[in-house]
C-alpha cells in the first residue's frame, strides 16, 4: 500500500529504512467515491495527501461559476499550499473524479517528522519548491500564451490528462471553451 509513496519520495531524495518506517506510520489510508470531496471550500486544509490512484479536479467558485484550477492525478501529493501553511480557510474545492486510493498525513504528524527526520524535512522543502514552480507555470502561462499554445503545452507536458479527465474540465482548466478545445486539437492533429 505504500510502496507508490516510498517509490515516489525516494525519486527526489535518498531515504533511509528509518525514514521509510516512520513514513508508512504516519500516513494514513482512506478511500473516497467519484463525485465526493476530499476537501471543500470553506474548511481549513490540515492535511498532506498522496494520490495512489484515482484523479482529482481542483477548483473554486467565481460568480457562481466552477473554475477548475488543476487537477491531481496518481503518483502526486495534493494540499491547499496556502491553507495548510496558514491555517486559513481553503477557496477550493478537491472533487473526486475517478474513485481514489490516497496516504494522508495530517499537519501536526508531518511537523513532527520535520522536526525527526532530516531527510523528510529535506522532501518537503523539495515538494513545496515544486508546489511553487507549477503555481508560477500555470500563471505565466494563462497570463500570455494563447489558447493553441496552452493547449500545446498541456499535452507535452501532461498527456495523460487527455485520457483520464472530462474535457470539458480541460477546456476550464485552460480558459477556453469545450468547443474551442475541440478545434484546436483537431485542427492540429492533437491527441
Amino acid at each position: 500500500m505504500y510502496e507508490n509513496l516510498i517509490n515516489y519520495c525516494s525519486s527526489f531524495i535518498s531515504l533511509s529504512a528509518i525514514d521509510k518506517e516512520a513514513i508508512a506510520l504516519n500516513f494514513k489510508h482512506t478511500t473516497i467515491k467519484r463525485n465526493d470531496f476530499l476537501l471543500k471550500e470553506g474548511k481549513v486544509c490540515d492535511f498532506i495527501a498522496f494520490v495512489n490512484s484515482g484523479v482529482i479536479r481542483h477548483y473554486h467558485l467565481k460568480d457562481g461559476k466552477e473554475i477548475t484550477c488543476d487537477v491531481t492525478l496518481k503518483n502526486s501529493f495534493i494540499t491547499d499550499f496556502r491553507s495548510f501553511t496558514q491555517s486559513i480557510p481553503s477557496e477550493y474545492n478537491f472533487q473526486i473524479l475517478k474513485n481514489a486510493d490516497l496516504l494522508i498525513i495530517k499537519k501536526r504528524e508531518l511537523f513532527e517528522l520535520y522536526d525527526n527526520y532530516k531527510n523528510i524535512e529535506s522532501l518537503g522543502r523539495i515538494m513545496a519548491e515544486q508546489v511553487a514552480l507549477r503555481t508560477i507555470d500555470i500563471a505565466m502561462s494563462l497570463s500570455s500564451d494563447k489558447p493553441q499554445e496552452r493547449v500545446e503545452k498541456l499535452i507535452l507536458q501532461r498527456p495523460d490528462l487527455f485520457q483520464e479527465v472530462p474535457q470539458r474540465y480541460l477546456a476550464n482548466l485552460l480558459g477556453i471553451s469545450p468547443e474551442s478545445l475541440s478545434r484546436i486539437r483537431a485542427r492540429k492533429n492533437l491527441t
